[in-house]
């Protein structure tokens, strides 16, 4: 469609379409015949793909080939999305034995569109389109099979419903489908989940039960993906840790946050785009050594974020990669004593005095006394580490090493 829409003004009132098919029909005519915005008649994001579909697609009766992907790119998708697929597992088996009486399909879709995972639905062969569509392989984008939920998501990274003849193609008007995304730990699109219905409107809210089970699933890929980071779980009431309304945050080893889920950065007033570029301390109000020390307590125990409100949070530190964490910031105090002694003498802050700082490496030195060449290579590494907050790019570079050197001797240190 290469017509631009006009403002609708002298379009027909909405008082006249009494029914939703009658509103989307009504849509449809002023938007394809009309050139006209149908703003009211359908939501904005429906508004917004028919758009992008009409550069690619003039002809809204055209067939859809609902074809899978190349075998190499469906391994390749299924390689790539494998900490997906293993986050997701146990919400879609729930999903689907809760959904197993209402014809509705569970569609798991990569974040450029080819599923991943799909009900085999009994009731398929009454379900003509989802039969054709509901097939793991198929791409589902909306340059592709033009406006659909899951596509719409792909799109926007924004939760949405479409239903019936909402769709672009004039194929799909039987098709219901609400969608939600599923994000990861640096922020981005891994997937979406999406439920589909054909024949039938949804006789539930659909898009509230899909965007409770997304969160669940994200909320266990971010854990999974967090082996380098220390985990909080927090909410206003412990009742709701370990639901997906608990709020989650990935601290790394430098003592920022390097990630938030939604419920997270609501509680904190922070988007999740922002939480890598302050420090735990200036965003969540408690400092790294602190957290940690909240690691060592199975229950959730009553803190006070930075704005002053109450929680109670738990932290489960996963060290996957050798970064000991615990050791880092033990001896995190002893490098910053000496560093602010040398940096300002006999100013230095009270709370880094020293002669405690002395006093420290005098206990050590007595306590290494019989040590071996291996144990002794063990602790400097553990201590440039610690003098460089933790970062191990900048502990490898002082020390004259690669990464994998580094995180190599860490680990056979821990050998016994």
């Amino acid at each position: 469609m290469t017509h631009a829409l006009r403002s609708g003004a002298h379009a027909p009132r909405q008082l006249f379409a009494t029914t939703p098919a009658e509103r989307v029909a009504l849509a449809r005519r002023q938007f394809f015949e009309e050139g006209l915005r149908p703003s009211g008649l359908v939501g904005e994001a429906v508004i917004q793909s028919w758009m992008r579909c009409s550069r690619t697609h003039t002809d809204t009766r055209q067939p859809v080939a609902f074809d899978p992907v190349t075998p190499s790119r469906l391994h390749s998708a299924l390689g790539r999305n494998r900490e997906l697929l293993a986050a997701a597992q146990a919400d879609l088996l729930a999903m689907e034995a809760a959904l197993a009486g209402t014809g509705c399909r569970v569609l798991l879709t990569a974040c450029d569109g080819v599923m991943l995972h799909v009900t085999h639905h009994p009731m398929a062969p009454r379900q003509p389109v989802l039969h054709r569509t509901a097939r793991v392989g198929v791409n589902i984008a909306e340059q592709v099979v033009g406006t659909t939920a899951p596509g719409i998501v792909a799109s926007t990274g924004q939760a949405c419903t479409v239903s019936g003849a909402e769709h672009y193609f004039e194929l799909l008007r039987e098709v219901h489908c609400a969608a939600a995304p599923i994000r990861d730990v640096h922020g981005r699109l891994a997937g979406v989940l999406d439920l589909s219905v054909e024949g039938q409107r949804f006789g539930f809210d659909a898009g509230s039960m899909v965007g409770l089970y997304a969160t669940t699933i994200e909320n266990r890929l971010l854990q999974a993906q967090s082996g380098a980071h220390l985990v909080l779980r927090f909410q206003a009431s412990p009742a709701l840790l370990g639901t997906p309304l608990e709020a989650l945050a990935g601290i790394a080893a430098d003592g920022t946050v390097a990630w938030l889920n939604d419920a997270g950065a609501r509680l904190i007033g922070r988007l999740p785009a922002q939480a890598g570029e302050r420090r735990v301390d200036e965003l969540l109000g408690h400092d790294l050594p602190s957290l940690l020390r909240l690691g060592r307590r199975e229950a959730a125990q009553p803190m006070r974020l930075a704005s002053g409100l109450g929680v109670w949070m738990q932290a489960r530190l996963r060290a996957a990669d050798g970064i000991d964490f615990r050791h880092a910031v033990a001896t995190a105090p002893v490098a910053n004593a000496a560093r602010d002694e040398q940096v300002h003498g006999a100013d230095a802050p009270s709370g880094r005095a020293p002669q405690a700082a002395m006093d420290a490496a005098h206990l050590a030195e007595d306590h290494r006394a019989g040590w071996t060449l291996r144990q002794q290579e063990h602790l400097l590494v553990r201590q440039t580490l610690a003098a460089h907050d933790g970062n191990v790019s900048r502990a490898a570079r002082a020390l004259g090493v690669s990464r994998g050197t580094l995180y190599r001797r860490l680990r056979d240190g821990n050998e016994p």
